[in-house]
């Protein structure tokens, strides 16, 4: 049996930072998802998945592993609005929730099937294909693949701390942030055997690429800096020091590619850095107490960062907080994306209750009770071509 446990200014005009980060002037768009076989990818066109209450086998009939990805799109640039084409198998919400991921339906608002991934996941995150997704164990130490169809799970690969997963927009590698180790190892996508790693000088966990998808730009909240890593050189070329008492975490390129919104807990808002080559200082948008996590609109115009028991939308184009909505159980819940046509988000409480509120209004239009201790979730599959992993990053 499963245990279950005020508006604000933008502070500078122009947003910049003294370290010079490549760019690109277009970002790269969406394509409606492709045609694929039963089992991969997740976004082919098709019948409704087989979704069950039972569990599967615990680590039978997984996904093959060694299974070829495709060509790799053209390179980088930021992501921006689309709707998933009409036939696409139904969206699941993906719960990461101790031993076990949680599937609901979220037009029943209901499970619908779960998961044995790992005495405790932290994280669901889609492979580079959309083929797979991972499941990530930071106290042992795993990450596990998952068929999203089927439900069937393969066999756990040792990886020390693994507190970010992400993959290179060409495709070629898989980026695993190893937290207190202080490194970046550098893996095969589709087997997650290590290649390499690249030392880091301090303790990342959440990342996104630059628009040209050259470098990598992760955060280490513990000393208040962010990181770029040159992809192709593994090192590490730039470090941004915020000021004092910074703790950067979540992260996400704009639409536009020209700018990064850094979530920031202890300050209570979102630094701004811009994504060009310029000079100047980074900007800040007070956005309220514990801002945590980072979910872009649709419509490419607001950006939605949660926060105690807060969710607040921040215009992009004016770079202001432009509606601010009590979330109703308070707390500080994690992000799992919107749904497809913009209209809700979804969060999951750690309190075991897993909910979605209008964009528009901020009110709760429908919640799940799954019990024990949700740590993350991922609302999948979206727009978009391909994965870059963390929690659901498209292009």
């Amino acid at each position: 049996m499963r245990r279950r446990s005020p508006a604000a200014a933008l502070a500078v005009g122009m947003l910049v930072v003294a370290t010079a980060l490549a760019g690109c002037e277009s970002p790269v768009p969406f394509h409606p998802p492709g045609e694929g076989p039963a089992d991969g990818p997740v976004v082919g066109l098709g019948g409704a998945a087989p979704y069950v209450r039972t569990r599967p086998p615990a680590a039978t009939g997984a996904p093959d592993p060694e299974a070829p990805l495709p060509s790799p799109p053209p390179g980088g640039g930021a992501t921006g609005g689309a709707t998933v084409r009409p036939g696409t198998p139904p969206v699941r919400l993906y719960v990461a929730n101790g031993p076990e991921i949680d599937v609901i339906d979220p037009v029943a608002a209901r499970i619908v099937q779960r998961i044995g991934a790992g005495p405790a996941t932290a994280r669901v995150v889609p492979s580079f294909d959309l083929r797979r997704l991972w499941a990530t164990d930071l106290a042992h130490g795993t990450l596990t693949p998952v068929g999203p169809r089927s439900g069937a799970r393969g066999r756990a690969v040792a990886a020390a701390e693994p507190a970010g997963l992400y993959f290179t927009p060409d495709g070629r590698d898989a980026l695993v942030l190893a937290g207190r180790a202080r490194r970046l190892d550098v893996r095969d996508p589709r087997t997650m055997r290590p290649r390499l790693s690249v030392p880091l000088p301090c303790a990342a966990a959440h990342a996104d690429f630059t628009p040209d998808g050259a470098s990598l730009l992760a955060s280490c909240g513990g000393v208040g800096r962010l990181l770029r890593v040159d992809v192709a050189r593994r090192q590490v070329t730039g470090t941004i020091r915020l000021p004092d008492g910074a703790r950067p975490g979540d992260l996400r390129l704009s639409p536009d590619g020209a700018r990064f919104y850094v979530a920031d807990p202890a300050r209570g808002g979102v630094w701004v850095i811009a994504a060009r080559p310029t000079v100047g200082p980074p900007g800040f948008v007070p956005t309220g107490p514990g801002a945590r996590g980072l979910a872009l609109d649709r419509d490419a115009r607001r950006l939605f960062v949660v926060g105690d028991g807060t969710l607040t939308a921040l215009d992009l184009a004016g770079g202001r907080v432009a509606a601010r909505w009590p979330l109703p159980r308070g707390g500080s819940p994690a992000p799992g994306g919107l749904s497809a046509d913009g209209t809700e988000l979804w969060l999951a409480d750690a309190a075991g209750m897993v909910y979605a509120v209008s964009t528009r209004t901020g009110r709760t239009l429908r919640q799940v009770r799954v019990g024990g201790r949700p740590a993350a979730l991922l609302v999948h599959p979206q727009p978009g071509r391909y994965s870059l992993g963390g929690t659901g990053v498209y292009r």
